[in-house]
């Protein structure tokens, strides 16, 4: 029986072992001493720290002052920070403060100076014909600028000052110290004297009642 005859294309075909299975094993690695290669590494742009991944840019200086800017670039620098509080004021603060301070001390002692408390003390003092015997005529401050020393609180009821007057012969310094006897109540006088320059102290004021009341008769009349 003669044998079967192949057709020339199975003839002219390269034969193909069925290893395809070989073909998913990875290539088996060698160990070696040289160092590995760097792996690449992911674009700069993807990761979540691209800003640092790049080399950072020289920087522009910053704008002078007065000066103009023309373009925008990202690369410049931001200008330094002005100081919390000024060199100017720095400088002038301290002044600013004395000013204030000695503005509103004056302010309160003139307030205390035109207070009632003060006028009728005046009063008191040139209808007074034991202070006009020391003191002579025309009792007023001792000073151009008076200073009310102590304290007016017609709010709390206390009043407490001292300040120096003067006549036509000598001058002393006058006390007055009052307490208000509860809420609406009256003026209780603690101290009303006058210090003469030599230091004796004259008390106008009489618990007894017998010192001369100068808002009883005030012009003097002898009826």
């Amino acid at each position: 029986m003669p044998p079967p005859r192949l057709s020339a294309a199975l003839l002219r075909a390269r034969p193909q072992p069925a290893l395809q299975c070989l073909r998913r094993i990875a290539p088996l690695r060698h160990a070696s001493t040289e160092p590995a290669s760097p792996q690449p590494t992911a674009l700069p742009w993807k990761t979540p720290h691209s800003i640092t991944s790049w080399p950072p840019e020289p920087l522009i200086p910053p704008p002078k002052e007065g000066e103009l800017l023309m373009e925008r670039k990202p690369n410049r620098e931001l200008p330094p920070l002005p100081p919390f509080i000024p060199k100017q004021v720095q400088r002038t603060f301290p002044i600013f403060v004395l000013v204030l301070s000695i503005s509103m001390f004056a302010f309160f002692n003139y307030q205390k100076q035109e207070s009632s408390v003060v006028t009728s003390t005046l009063y008191a003092l040139r209808t007074n014909p034991l202070v006009r015997a020391e003191l002579g005529d025309e009792i007023y401050f001792a000073s151009k600028y008076p200073w009310i020393r102590g304290e007016i609180n017609q709010v709390h009821g206390r009043i407490n000052i001292n300040f120096w007057v003067k006549g036509t012969r000598r001058q002393g310094r006058v006390v007055l110290r009052c307490k208000r006897r509860g809420r609406g109540g009256y003026y209780v006088t603690q101290e009303w004297s006058l210090t003469m320059d030599d230091g004796r102290v004259l008390q106008l004021y009489d618990p007894d009642g017998n010192a001369v009341d100068p808002f009883q008769n005030p012009i003097g009349d002898d009826d």
